[in-house]
């Protein structure tokens, strides 16, 4: 069974940072965790993935150069390191999973979603 949690998000002014966290859970040796988001209205979007066991992380053009992701394996952790917020980053973050190396943002991709963490950013 699979398992994610998100956690971190609140409300910061623009020009803030906000580590979000997803601890997983899964019965698989690996995983591909990423990183969507969801403002209100809109689609939900890509914010980037990384194949646990030592992959580099890849990014949506929309966020890179602001956001890092890493992971903590032990603890099957991912991070979502985000810096110089901006009001257009206001959503809500999910998690997802998928026990395959998919490498990709396609949201049919991933079967296994977190409950997401709010993340609101005024101006």
């Amino acid at each position: 069974q699979v398992q994610l949690v998100e956690s971190g998000g609140g409300s910061v002014q623009a020009g803030e940072s906000l580590r979000l966290a997803c601890s997983a859970s899964y019965p698989y040796s690996s995983a591909c965790l990423a990183w969507f988001r969801q403002a209100p209205g809109k689609e939900r979007e890509g914010v980037g993935y990384v194949h646990s066991g030592g992959d580099t992380p890849s990014y949506a053009d929309s966020v890179k150069g602001r956001v890092t992701i890493s992971e903590d394996r032990a603890k099957k952790t991912v991070y979502l390191q985000m810096n110089n917020l901006k009001p257009e980053d206001t959503a809500m973050y999910y998690c997802a999973a998928e026990p395959r190396p998919v490498r990709d943002l396609r949201l049919d991709l991933y079967n296994y979603w977190g409950q997401g963490t709010q993340v609101t950013v005024s101006s």
